[in-house]
Order: C-alpha cells, then sequence, then structure tokens
C-alpha cells in the first residue's frame, strides 16, 4: 500500500477510517484552491527548468575518467576532477608516502564517535579511551616517535584537520558552556559577572576576529622564545567563541527547570554539585538538544574560516588544487563534492540528535 492509499482519519475525530487514492490526494493537497493551484504549477514549472538540465550536465553529459583536455571539449560536469585530486584535497601538503597515516587517524576518530554514539558505553572508561585514541591520533599525525617520520605541523590539512578541528572543539566547548552557563546563574557575584562579560564579549564579535587575534595578537602576550602551534591556537579559538553560545542554550533550559524540580532534590539533602549533576542538568540538556546540535553544526561548518590564518582545512585545499592551471574552470564539480561532504557530516550529527532526543523522551 502506498503511502498516498494509506488510511487517514480526521484529527480528533472517531470515524471510520476512510482509503484514499493518488489522484484524490494530490486534488486534496496540491490543487485545493486557486492559491494552492497557482503555487503548485508554479512549482513544477520551476523543477522543470532547473532539474533536466541539471540531470543532462551532472550525469548524462558528464565525464568520469578523463583527462582536462577532454572535459573541455563536452558541455558536461567534469568529474575527473575529483579521483586526480582527491589525495591532496582529503591530505593536503601531508606527505603523498605518508598519507597512510592521516587515513589511519581519520579512521579512528570516527570509530570512537560511533562508539560513542551508544548510551550504554557512557562511563568513565568511555573518558580513557578517548583520552588513548587522542595520544595515538596525535602520534600518527606528528610523528617523531616509535620510528615515525616527523610531520611539521604545517603540513596538515585537509579532511583530517577539518575533522580535529570540529570534533575537538565541540567536546571541549560543551563542559565549558555547562560551566559558564552555571556561572551565569550562580548566586556568587564575582562568578556571574565574569560568566556574563565573558559570554556577552565573545558572542559579541565574529569568529574571524578570534582567529586573528590568536595568530597574529596572542603570541604576542607570550615570553620571549615560546611559541604555540598555529592549529592549536585556532583549536582555542573555536572551542572559547562556540562554548558562549552553548553557554547561552543551556541557560534557557535551566530556566525551564520548574522550581519544584530544585526544591524537591534541596528536600533529598542534595549539595548543589548533587543538585546539578543528578536532577536539573540532566532534564536541561535534554531539552535543549536541539539548538546545541544546531550550534555544534554551525560549528562545524565554521572551521573552514580557519583558511584566513593560512591553515589549509578541506575547503583550502580545494581551491588550491582548482588553482592547477589544467583543472581551473572546474569549480562547480569542486565545490560539489565538498558540499557533499560537509552535508554528510552535518546530515549524520543532526540524525543522531533526533534519535538521541527520542531516546531520552521515551
Amino acid at each position: 500500500m502506498t503511502e498516498s492509499q494509506q488510511p487517514v482519519r480526521p484529527e480528533g475525530s472517531k470515524a471510520p477510517i476512510v482509503k484514499i487514492g493518488m489522484v484524490r490526494w494530490i486534488k486534496r493537497n496540491l490543487f485545493n484552491g486557486v492559491f494552492n493551484s497557482i503555487l503548485t504549477l508554479m512549482t513544477l514549472l520551476f523543477l522543470y527548468q532547473i532539474v533536466p538540465p541539471f540531470v543532462k550536465w551532472a550525469f548524462i553529459d558528464s565525464f568520469w575518467m578523463s583527462t582536462a583536455e577532454q572535459c573541455r571539449t563536452g558541455g558536461g560536469a567534469c568529474w575527473s576532477f575529483i579521483p586526480v585530486n582527491i589525495r591532496f584535497i582529503i591530505f593536503g601538503f601531508y606527505p603523498y608516502e605518508l598519507h597512510w597515516r592521516p587515513f589511519v587517524a581519520m579512521i579512528l576518530l570516527v570509530s570512537l564517535l560511533l562508539f560513542s554514539k551508544n548510551r550504554d558505553h557512557w562511563n568513565r572508561s568511555l573518558a580513557w579511551l578517548w583520552i588513548a585514541g587522542l595520544f595515538v591520533m596525535g602520534t600518527l599525525m606528528k610523528g617523531g616517535i616509535f620510528g615515525l617520520t616527523p610531520v611539521d605541523s604545517d603540513q596538515w590539512g585537509g579532511l583530517p584537520l577539518t575533522l580535529m578541528l570540529s570534533v575537538f572543539g565541540m567536546v571541549a566547548a560543551y563542559p565549558l558552556g555547562i560551566l559558564l552557563a552555571l556561572g551565569r546563574r550562580s548566586k556568587m557575584p564575582a562568578i556571574r559577572t565574569l560568566s556574563i562579560l565573558y559570554i556577552e564579549l565573545i558572542r559579541g564579535v565574529p569568529l574571524i576576529s578570534l582567529l586573528f587575534m590568536s595568530a597574529v595578537l596572542f603570541p604576542l602576550f607570550l615570553p620571549e622564545g615560546l611559541t604555540l602551534n598555529k592549529i592549536l591556537r585556532a583549536q582555542v579559538a573555536i572551542i572559547l567563541f562556540t562554548a558562549a553560545y552553548i553557554a547561552e542554550v543551556v541557560r534557557g533550559g535551566l530556566q525551564a527547570i520548574t522550581r519544584g524540580q530544585y526544591e524537591a532534590a534541596e528536600s533529598l539533602g542534595l549539595d548543589y554539585v548533587q543538585k546539578m549533576r543528578l536532577v536539573v542538568l540532566p532534564q536541561a540538556l535534554k531539552i535543549v538538544i536541539p539548538p546545541t546540535v544546531g550550534i555544534l553544526i554551525s560549528a562545524f561548518k565554521d572551521t573552514s574560516l580557519v583558511v584566513i590564518i593560512a591553515l589549509y582545512d578541506v575547503l583550502k585545499t580545494t581551491k588550491s588544487a582548482l588553482a592547477n592551471p589544467q583543472w581551473m574552470g572546474f569549480s562547480p564539480e569542486a565545490y560539489i563534492f565538498v558540499a557533499l561532504i560537509y552535508f554528510v557530516c552535518c546530515y549524520t550529527m543532526s540524525s543522531y540528535s533526533r534519535r538521541l532526543e527520542k531516546e531520552l523522551h521515551s
């Protein structure tokens, strides 16, 4: 039975279920009035003008395994750009013969994320597993021990850099945001004032300005002879920026908790830390899952801004590949490929958040 033939029942009605056919469903939902009929026809006309030419360009007349010269002779998409430049797009300037190391690091990172999705694994052992995983990933990327050839961090780039900046930024920013939210609601004036100043100051400036400060101004305040890795400075800027937004979202969740929950926790003799950890925060964090994930998705996409401080994320490596005179003019294919990478990652986060929200509310 197709969706259009599914039994329907008017909302709030106890009338018998009635089956409708495809034609009746179309009439009821797409042509049930002059305005809807005009809107449906305009939409169909728009799709007719856009979809067939795109399908023809992307699939029918496209080139998949050809040279750049062959692509220029046709009128279709040159998807050959992707397999030829895929290793540079994914790994950037990392030494070609050592690409297996960032590849293994990415596999390990994704494996940890998949393992962490299961709520049964949320315990202290998971934290130690992440610490061990971070050590292994850092060792693989940096080298210099265990017989691994050292690779300077200036050569890191592509998708591994994007994933590391975003994942580590989210993981570190979330608990910091919770602490800031609690600090803003604290009864101690000093902590409350500092939290408010931090949140409002960070939210009042764009991420680009923080990245510039981390790259240009911050080194000026370090003692002479002491330097910090540029990737680490960008990572700190992303963490601080994301934490300020998470703090406001969590604060909204805390305000949604009724006074009775606080009083019930106090009546059990729980201190402040126990009250927040066992009663208040679990409820508040469950409420704010959708806006929190929205912030985390924005943080993932904002990692592309590190290009302004000369870090080669996956978007920058794609631009660099397009700078090759042989492949100039094929930017639509390149950016569609990068857009698919971002879409898969963002959709995965969104899908998991919906499942987690459903599990926590069941």
